[in-house]
């Protein structure tokens, strides 16, 4: 099992800076999920910038959440 969402910070360009259960820190970019579907709908800022860790994972505010192990993999580790 991947380690889950421990916290999670918006950017402003869409990234996501999250800091996983084994004290990794990584980045997301969801800037390629922005036009699929109910993602097109975090392409507000202000409902992007909702984002939280919940459950070990990452959920807005309108209830859309992202696999935590689709987080993990696909994030690229902070420099």
């Amino acid at each position: 099992m991947n380690p889950r969402v421990q916290s999670v910070h918006p950017t402003q360009d869409y990234l996501l800076e999250i800091v996983f259960s084994n004290n990794e820190k990584k980045y997301f970019d969801v800037k390629p999920y922005l036009n699929f579907g109910l993602f097109s709908e975090l392409k507000d800022l202000n409902l992007f910038k909702t984002a939280k860790a919940e459950l070990g994972t990452v959920a807005w505010q309108n209830g859309l959440d992202i696999c935590p192990d689709t987080l993990y993999l696909e994030s690229r580790k902070a420099d």
